[in-house]
């Protein structure tokens, strides 16, 4: 499995990834409320994804400055990092945030509405058990364009899907 880092357009395809990811973002897409449109948070229904809530995180999109806050974390995040972060900024719980790999991707996504694809080593601290992580981050906006909750998963130690 090869490391990948990738901003894609929202209407994009995903490279080969876990069957979780997939299932995620074709969810999104059919949530959208138009094709132009991005979905908001008030169009995520969590029951419809009951079986990867323990994977999902979601993050508020705070602007002037742009800073990110834990909404919700999924417990199986919670195990791997020890406590739960929810309520937290992220540049707060992780303090190399802001010079990370991951942080381009929030960017991306909360200010142009890409989409952010990421496999590889784990950029925080987490259980040494977990060497590979795939993430995907979709913008979400209350209003179909700007920008203000990320819904993100992370699965650990992924079961990619040949191409």
């Amino acid at each position: 499995m090869s490391d990948i880092a990738e901003i894609l357009p929202a209407g994009a395809d995903l490279p080969a990834c876990d069957h979780r990811l997939v299932r995620l973002h074709r969810y999104w897409q059919s949530i959208r409320p138009a094709p132009e449109a991005l979905p908001g948070r008030q169009h995520f229904d969590p029951a419809a994804v009951r079986d990867l809530l323990a994977l999902i995180w979601l993050i508020d999109v705070h602007r002037a400055p742009l800073r990110f806050k834990y909404r919700l974390v999924g417990t199986v995040h919670v195990d791997a990092e020890g406590r739960n972060p929810t309520g937290l900024w992220l540049d707060e719980a992780h303090q190399r945030f802001a010079a990370s790999s991951a942080y381009p991707q929030f960017v991306a996504a909360a200010t142009e509405g890409r989409i952010a694809f990421y496999r590889g080593p784990p950029a925080y601290v987490i259980k040494k058990d977990y060497i590979a992580i795939e993430r995907l981050i979709l913008p979400l906006a209350a209003d179909g364009r700007e920008v203000d909750v990320l819904l993100g998963i992370t699965v650990l130690n992924p079961q990619t899907l040949p191409p």
